[in-house]
This record gives C-alpha cells, structure tokens and sequence, in this order.
C-alpha cells in the first residue's frame, strides 16, 4: 500500500473538473465521474487518500492525475472497459511502486499487442497488467501518448501537448500553475482566443503580442476546440 498526503502544491498543478473537461475534451459529467468514480472511489482506498481536493465548490486535482485521465480516455475511446483499466492500473501501482503509473514512461515503453490484437498489456520483468478492448488497438495507436507527452529525468510526465508536439500549446505544472500556455511564452490562449473573437486580425494579433501567426492559429484552435 503507497500512502501519500495529497494536496495543491506549487508546479504540480491544480486542475479543477471543469479544466479537466476544457483540457481532455471531455464531458463535464464524464470527467467529474472519472475523478469521483474511479480515481476518488476505487484507486483511493489502496492510498489511504482521494486523488482529488475541493477547490472552490469543486474538485481539482494535480499534473499526474490530470495525465492518467488522458490515459483513461484514450483507452475508453478504443472501446477499453473503465474497470479494466482500473484492475491493470492496481497491478502496475504495485509493480512499479507508483500511484501514477499511467504517467511513467516505463509503462508506456512497456506496452505490447497480443497476436490477435484484441489485447493490450504492459510486461516488465515479469509483470504483466492485461486490458481486454473491445476494439482492436495497435502499437502505432499505443505510441501516439509519445506524441503528446514529455518526461522528466525520472521518466514521469512532466509535460503534456494537448493538441500534439507540433502546435504550440504545451501544459507544463510548473508554468503558470500548469495552465496551458503557449510554448515558450507565459501567455495563455485564451487572451488570443479573446482578442480574435473582438475582431483583431490573426495578422495583428501576431504583431502586438510579437508571436508567430502559426501561434495565433493554434491558440484560436485549442479554445474553439474545447
């Protein structure tokens, strides 16, 4: 059993439910049951502690939380059953003596196919987590979490691009409280989003703010998108 104290901390993020939503592009009522359903309600009780505190009448919760949700909805988006990916993540909180084991490389690297490619599983000396999709997934599906993640020297997540490496918007826990930013600069996309929906050109907005248009596009892109 991994006990932890968990509480907002300064560079690991605090994510509300409705951020949560606004970031993954989920449902409000689907994040907000992921969290108290699954994370709150059946993971907890092997950490003696929720994953998740009250912020302002709702829940919030940290970076790594917010990565092993993304985790979840890919895997619930190739039709993967929620209570599977809960026993697997059991097991590999014990094999990797991590309470985000979604969040580490180590599990990412370690996903295998079966030859029928109607399962995926994680091997890692010896241990093995199985989840059972009902649609079939392959490496290269796998792989995209690759696409949208960055590691730190220990191989947890410490980055994450919602839209993809190469678009501008990146999430990064120790940046303006891990609200997504534009790459590089502390401005948030949703100034950009606000001056466009003013009427500021995509070309003058790319002027005052001295930004790239490409920034400006993908800035009105990730706040129309969510």
């Amino acid at each position: 059993m991994i006990a932890f104290e968990n509480k907002p901390e300064i560079g690991k993020g605090i994510y509300t439910t409705p951020d949560v939503a606004k970031i993954l592009g989920i449902s409000y009522d689907k994040a907000n049951r992921w969290i108290k359903t699954y994370w709150d309600g059946k993971l907890s009780k092997d950490f003696q502690e929720h994953y998740s505190w009250k912020v302002d009448g709702s829940r919030a919760i940290s970076f790594h939380t917010l990565i092993e949700l993304f985790v979840m909805g890919q895997f619930s988006d190739a039709g993967v059953k929620p209570n599977d990916v809960i026993i697997a993540h059991k097991e590999l909180s014990n094999a990797y003596n991590s309470r985000f084991p979604f969040a580490l490389r180590e599990v990412i690297d370690g996903m295998r196919m079966d030859p029928g490619r109607k399962k995926i599983f994680w091997e890692k000396d010896g241990a093995v987590a199985n989840l059972n999709g009902s649609k079939q997934l392959n490496l290269h599906f796998i792989k995209l979490f690759l696409i949208k993640l960055d590691f730190d020297h220990s191989n947890m997540a410490n980055k994450f691009w919602p839209m993809g490496k190469d678009h501008s918007i990146v999430i990064d826990p120790e940046r303006k409280f891990g609200h997504p930013i534009l790459n590089g600069r502390n401005i948030y996309p949703e100034i950009i989003h606000g001056h466009f929906k003013a009427g500021d050109s995509i070309q003058f907005i790319s002027y005052i703010f001295e930004i790239s248009e490409k920034e400006v596009k993908d800035a009105i892109k990730y706040c129309e998108a969510a």
